[in-house]
């Protein structure tokens, strides 16, 4: 049964987030809030966790996973980026947005999606994530917390917790964080391609051809 920490949203307690970072590395599986809605997180090299992440969403090895980075330049590490994608990254990031790249070698072949080797990367802005991804050192590989048979992410920490309580070790709960998931964008062709619209806005000058 998963373990339940009340988080504050906007000063979050460190010695919570330090025992979800432990939680983390010693394998487990988590649920936490993001700036558009609550995730489901491990760590990134950790295989098992990585399984238990996929059946819990009921997904398989050609669903992009993401990496949630603290900045643009761990993104460097595990992605490639040209200069008119950072360049892009940097305006959008920190906020609302997955953007799918191509891996570098710094990744686990099995985490990438199977038939693209490419990544999903994110760089969140909410308080929780962010004092836990400097906690960590390093990204959380993550999904989206919508669970199997729904349109729509969990709506909060306690709905997550009631129905993912066996298939999880911990839920980071810090309220409501709404019910958009991010907006998608591929970056892995000539010009940016809309995936999936969500939170973070599309209509900016840099996305438009």
């Amino acid at each position: 049964m998963a373990q339940y920490f009340e988080v504050h949203a906007t000063h979050p307690q460190q010695r919570l987030i330090a025992q979800a970072a432990r939680i983390v590395r010693d394998g487990g599986v988590i649920g936490y809030p993001t700036d558009s809605c609550y995730a489901i997180g491990c760590h990134i090299g950790d295989k098992d966790a990585m399984e238990r992440m996929r059946r819990i969403r009921q997904i398989d090895d050609r669903h992009h996973l993401t990496l949630m980075c603290r900045d643009l330049s761990e993104i460097a590490l595990f992605a490639r980026v040209d200069n008119s994608q950072y360049r892009l990254l940097k305006r959008l990031t920190p906020g609302s947005y997955t953007f799918i790249l191509e891996a570098t070698r710094e990744l686990p072949r099995r985490i990438l999606h199977s038939r693209r080797k490419t990544i999903g990367i994110r760089v969140p802005d909410h308080p929780v994530v962010k004092a836990l991804l400097y906690e960590l050192g390093e990204p959380l590989l993550s999904m989206t917390a919508i669970l199997p048979d729904d349109e729509q992410p969990v709506n909060g920490g306690d709905e997550l917790r009631s129905r993912a309580q066996h298939e999880l070790d911990l839920v980071l709960d810090s309220g409501s964080c709404g019910v958009v998931p991010t907006t998608v964008i591929d970056l892995t062709g000539q010009h940016p391609e809309l995936v999936r619209e969500g939170k973070g806005a599309f209509d900016i000058p840099e996305l438009q051809y």
